[in-house]
């Protein structure tokens, strides 16, 4: 079997990500890949707000490029960053098995989402995560929050914000879930499309590596990340939009629930389907096309043209 390179953001949690697929491809292949760290646009612009980039897929664009240009062989991914469109010739091989969706809330004072101070101050630079906490509790102030796990942490200690939002998953994975106050409800905040979960890009062309890729695919994730992907490409979202999805497996049928807000949290719209697993991405799209029909377009125009909370 060949050596395989997996490019990886240098982040504590991409390196994390990287690594335990690293492992589980050793113990599934008894192949041991190398780990190619690479810096991406979103990481070389760390204080730039997300919404003044002007470009989805800042965090794995030249994961995309190594691989096209054949320097990696795979590339790991946090699936909610990854943009629905992928470059031509490149593909998911395979996600891994997910865990937690539910976003956290961490507070400097121990307090709920419920008993946050009037006006507290919220550090997050998910729009997805602004809305919906706006929707709940209208007088909260969101301020953006960039940097890794360990730096947002930091900023919440030395007083820059009264509580901020993570995903819970890469607490988890880091070994921090101490610090966290509140696992939000997912009827009160859904999580990003594909959050929790890991992918592994690579070369749709490459035969060798996309039969390697298969042992580490969770089919049930797979199912319920490509419904979540599909709701969020039919409603022409990319990653950092006002949209949750959460699919998931129950009594054997894929079920999805995706919401749709304003910028600022006034307005909500929320449809859910279900069926057959193997019926994923048109599970989605029919969630989608719901929403398109209650007005989820003008909503959405709304953040297009600029509008924020």
């Amino acid at each position: 079997m060949k050596a395989l390179r997996i490019g990886t953001r240098g982040s504590p949690l991409a390196l994390w990500q990287s690594r335990s697929m690293a492992r589980a491809l050793l113990e599934a292949t008894g192949i041991e890949p190398e780990i190619v760290i690479i810096k991406t646009f979103g990481d070389k612009f760390q204080q730039t707000i997300f919404s003044e980039m002007g470009t989805k897929g800042v965090f794995i664009m030249e994961l995309e490029d190594a691989l096209l240009d054949e320097r990696v062989d795979l590339a790991v991914h946090s699936m909610k960053d990854v943009p629905t469109e992928l470059p031509e010739g490149l593909t998911i091989a395979a996600i891994g098995k997910r865990e937690d969706v539910r976003d956290a809330l961490l507070s400097t004072s121990g307090a709920t989402l419920e008993s946050l101070p009037q006006g507290a101050r919220i550090g997050t630079s998910s729009l997805r995560r602004q809305s919906q906490l706006l929707h709940v509790r209208r007088d909260l102030r969101m301020l953006e929050l960039r940097g890794n796990v360990d730096t947002r942490i930091e900023k919440l200690r030395r007083g820059d914000y009264d509580a901020i939002v993570l995903a819970k998953a890469g607490l988890d994975r880091l070994g921090l879930s101490g610090n966290i106050t509140q696992a939000l409800p997912l009827d009160v905040s859904l999580p990003a499309a594909g959050q929790g979960a890991i992918g592994i890009e690579a070369r749709a062309a490459d035969a060798g590596t996309m039969r390697i890729l298969s042992a580490l695919n969770d089919e049930a994730t797979r199912c319920a990340v490509v419904a979540e992907r599909a709701a969020l490409a039919g409603l022409g979202g990319g990653c950092q939009v006002p949209i949750g999805a959460w699919g998931r497996i129950e009594n054997g049928k894929l079920a999805l629930d995706v919401v749709v807000l304003s910028p600022d949290g006034t307005e909500r719209l929320s449809e859910k389907d279900s069926g057959a697993p193997a019926e994923a991405e048109a599970i989605g799209l029919r969630v989608a096309q719901k929403l398109r029909e209650r007005g989820a377009k003008a909503l959405l125009d709304r953040e297009s043209r600029g509008t924020r909370a």
